[in-house]
């Protein structure tokens, strides 16, 4: 993980659509992600993840699909784009969009069938595909504070996102 130079807001505040939290150390990202994977609405949910080269996006997943009970290696799937995985009765898709410029792309890999199905979706480097995707439900945004603090700031603008987000206090 890297570290970047933060200078907090001297007030912070969180909407109805929005908390924002600290991660101590990556304990912390795992409890967050067995506590978010605890929740039924994850089963359905489009969850994206935001953040600069090393802010811990796929660590976080990591723990998230751990939490969920996905055995072996967790690839991440920045070169395939997509790696899929499979618990009982949850069908989980992992995107990484870091190297997807071209929007064919989206319908020959057959994305807009996944995006349709139930499951769990979850999307780093979203932004190189937001003209094909749907909002997302829970939309996370780590930001490193140094080596082990991360800053994460939760948002939302779906019913789903909003169920999600009343599991942590405002």
């Amino acid at each position: 993980m890297t570290a970047a130079h933060h200078n907090p807001a001297i007030v912070e505040s969180a909407s109805a659509d929005m908390r924002i939290l600290t991660w101590q150390d990556e304990a912390a990202t795992a409890a967050f992600a067995a506590q978010l994977a605890a929740l039924p609405e994850v089963r359905n949910a489009f969850i994206t993840l935001h953040g600069d080269l090393g802010a811990g996006k796929t660590t976080f997943v990591r723990h998230l699909l751990r939490s969920l009970g996905v055995q072996g290696r967790i690839k991440s799937p920045t070169y395939a784009v997509v790696e899929p995985h499979e618990v009982p009765a949850l069908n989980i898709w992992h995107f990484d969009f870091y190297r997807f410029d071209d929007p064919r792309e989206w319908e020959d890999a057959g994305f807009r069938d996944i995006f349709a199905s139930e499951g769990l979706k979850l999307a780093e480097w979203p932004e190189k595909a937001a003209s094909l995707t749907p909002p997302a439900d829970l939309a996370i945004y780590i930001e490193a504070i140094d080596e082990t603090q991360r800053r994460v700031t939760l948002r939302t603008s779906t019913e789903c996102g909003r169920r999600l987000l009343q599991h942590w206090p405002q």
